[in-house]
């Protein structure tokens, strides 16, 4: 497994995250399970949010009612979660109380000090960066939160948030799979008049993140779209998975560790969030932090998912 220091921070962190949005109806036995896999491929990062589960908080509960984790367990890990939507409606409320409450409710469901990262779960179009800086500020003076960033926030809206928050946002969490990739696909292509994946979407978003030591995190790494189903076996997708399955027999590792190896392999040090809860599956996408793809490999990759290389 892959690690690399944080930009902004003081931790070592792995290239695959473990996402546990879906462990709510998990027993004790499986969450474990899925941890001790997790840990046994080198993935020592989870992420959680305060909405995941069946009831507020439910999956950190969930998590901290199976893992029960002492002192010397919980400094193995890197525990992120995320805070601003609000379920009625759904809406988003990056208040300082609301943040402040999301965190203390988060901290009280997982059964640890602090969190390792907080992260602004998708943008609040009523934000006040005034009062998100006051909540990072009392929550990193009173050590509940050691680093902050954001979750599918925009640049202009990094920057918003920059002018008025003191500490780094080291990490933007944002959809990005080989069928899903606007973040890369446009610079590719960029100036080719009449073509749609020319037109920028998100003002260079990714070539932003790097240039701020922003760490992208890669959320649905094996869905085609916006929940619409994986790539990975579809029908609707054969040419990708002919040259994902060429590859994963040329490698020697399952379809899943390519798919995973298609990011990791770009430059800006990306981290991939998987959010199986199947073992197995964990254990298959792990092993991609460590394929090679080539150059040629990775673009072609990219062509058999219909974007266009010039």
């Amino acid at each position: 497994m892959k690690t690399f220091k944080l930009p902004g921070t003081e931790m070592v962190v792995p290239n695959i995250v473990l996402g546990l949005m879906r462990i709510q109806d998990k027993s004790d036995a499986e969450v474990r399970e899925l941890l001790a896999t997790a840990m046994d491929s080198g993935i020592t990062f989870l992420d959680h949010a305060d909405v995941y589960g069946s009831e507020l908080h439910g999956c950190e509960r969930r998590f901290a009612e199976a893992m029960r984790l002492g002192p010397s367990q919980r400094e193995k890990l890197i525990i992120q979660s995320k805070a601003g939507i609000v379920r009625e409606g759904p809406h988003f409320d990056f208040s300082y109380e609301h943040i402040i409450e999301s965190v203390d409710g988060s901290l009280k469901a997982l059964g640890t000090d602090y969190l390792d990262i907080l992260l602004l779960h998708r943008p609040d179009a009523l934000v006040e960066p005034e009062e998100v800086a006051r909540a990072f500020d009392e929550l990193a003076t009173a050590g509940k939160v050691r680093a902050f960033g954001v979750s599918n926030h925009t640049s202009r809206q990094i920057d918003l948030l920059k002018r008025h928050v003191s500490q780094p946002l080291v990490v933007n969490q944002l959809q990005l799979s080989i069928t899903h990739a606007p973040l890369i696909a446009q610079g590719v292509a960029a100036n080719m008049q009449g073509l749609d994946q020319s037109v920028s979407r998100d003002d260079g978003l990714l070539d932003y993140c790097r240039l701020h030591d922003i760490t992208v995190q890669a959320w649905s790494p094996f869905q085609a779209g916006f929940f619409d189903g994986p790539f990975l076996g579809s029908e609707r997708h054969p040419k990708l998975n002919a040259v994902i399955d060429r590859l994963a027999a040329k490698y020697g590792v399952p379809s899943l560790a390519i798919a995973t190896a298609w990011i990791t392999r770009h430059p800006a040090r990306m981290q991939v969030v998987i959010g199986t809860t199947t073992p197995q599956r964990v254990a298959d996408a792990a092993l991609g932090s460590d394929v090679p793809l080539t150059r040629a490999e990775w673009y072609e990759l990219f062509r058999a998912a219909n974007y266009i290389v010039p």
